[in-house]
Parts: C-alpha cells; sequence; structure tokens
C-alpha cells in the first residue's frame, strides 16, 4: 500500500477537495442544486480522466510538444492566480437581503461543457495536480510485469478515491454552506480564494525559478 498512501497523499494535498468545495459553490451559487450536482458529478470524470492521463502518458504528451516541465507550472500557474483574483474581487455572491428570496437557475448549456473551464481545469485539477502526477507516473517500475500491475492498481485506487471524495464535496457544497452560513461561507469563500490565488503565484514561481536555474547554469557553461 506504499504507492497508494504516496500517490493519494500527494494528490489530496494540492486538490484539497473541502475547500475546493467552497471555490465551487461559490462559482455555481445561481445554479439548482439539482444542476450543481449534475456539474459536480462531471467535474469528477474530468477530474479523474485528466489526472489518470497525466499518470501514465503525460510525460510522453509533454515530450511529443517539446513542453517542459516549469513551463507548464509557468503557464498552469498564470491561470490559477488569474482564476483566484477573480473570484477575490467579484462581487460577494453569498449575501442577500433580507427582503430577496434567492432565484436558483438551471443551465442554459450542457453540465458537461460547463464543468471543465474552469471549474475542473485549472480550479480542481489544475497545473500543480498534473505536475505532481506526471511526477508520480515517472517513478513507475518499467516494463511488464507484477511490479507495474501494482503500480497501476494502487494509482488508479488513489485517483478513483480521490475524485469520489471531489464528488462528494462537490455535491453537498450546497449543505456545507448552509451549515457555515451565510457569512461564514463568504469568509470561507474569499480565504479559499486568496489561498487559490498564493498558489498560483507559487506554481508560477516554481517553474520561473527553474527556468532561471537553466539560464544561469547555461551562462556559467559559456562563461
Amino acid at each position: 500500500m506504499t504507492t497508494f498512501l504516496l500517490a493519494f497523499g500527494a494528490l489530496f494535498s494540492i486538490v484539497n477537495p473541502l475547500s475546493g468545495a467552497f471555490i465551487f459553490f461559490g462559482a455555481t451559487h445561481e445554479l439548482t442544486p439539482r444542476a450543481r450536482a449534475q456539474v459536480s458529478r462531471w467535474v469528477a470524470i474530468y477530474a479523474f480522466a485528466i489526472v489518470t492521463l497525466s499518470l501514465y502518458i503525460g510525460a510522453y504528451v509533454l515530450s511529443f510538444f517539446g513542453v517542459s516541465i516549469p513551463v507548464l507550472r509557468v503557464a498552469g500557474g498564470i491561470v490559477v492566480s488569474m482564476s483566484g483574483w477573480r473570484m477575490l474581487t467579484e462581487p460577494d455572491a453569498t449575501e442577500q437581503r433580507r427582503s430577496e428570496t434567492p432565484n436558483p437557475r438551471s443551465v442554459d448549456v450542457a453540465p458537461s461543457r460547463l464543468a471543465f473551464y474552469p471549474l475542473t481545469m485549472p480550479l480542481t485539477a489544475g497545473p500543480g495536480t498534473i505536475s505532481v502526477a506526471i511526477s508520480l507516473g515517472a517513478g513507475r517500475p518499467r516494463g511488464f510485469h507484477a511490479s507495474s500491475l501494482v503500480f497501476f492498481v494502487e494509482t488508479l485506487a488513489a485517483v478513483a478515491l480521490l475524485v469520489v471524495l471531489v464528488y462528494g464535496f462537490y455535491r453537498n457544497a450546497g449543505r456545507l454552506a448552509n451549515l457555515m452560513g451565510a457569512t461564514g461561507t463568504t469568509i470561507v469563500v474569499r480565504l479559499s480564494a486568496f489561498l487559490l490565488f498564493c498558489i498560483g503565484i507559487q506554481v508560477f514561481w516554481n517553474g520561473a525559478a527553474e527556468l532561471l536555474g537553466t539560464l544561469s547554469l547555461g551562462s556559467t557553461g559559456v562563461s
């Protein structure tokens, strides 16, 4: 179970479905509970596909297109930080006037289309998650033997458990918000958005630092 615990712990720490549920609720507060449940199901499906593909073929895809992990982190960090900044500065969606009654609406587009961007990519399975998955996949045993099968089963189980938790928290995001109350939800959404913005900056800086490190090494070699 070592590989399972390693993969699940690394992926869970960066996805963090609990805090992501409040961000999800902040982005889907206008939807009906039924529509939100449909969107959360598609987010879980997309997240499962993104993480598993990153685990098993992510390194080959990046190599084919000539994209390095640092460049992925820089680009993804920009997208994540922009999403966090937008959610941090938008008008408060959780407060309702006492004389008003919330009027949830159904989605005008297919939930499968609404769920991918930005709810799945980059808010749930963003560049940080992809980088971790690719790193885990790079450490898999080479060849086809028993250890390869064990690695496949354990990592797949870790991803499956992760997306089940994502679906459960996202589906019940409205209930979590009701338990927290309007003020508590506002605070958690703002803090989560700020944390998301900081994560984006950190991911960007990690990639930029690696790129700058290669430049300094190159200049040292030339000199």
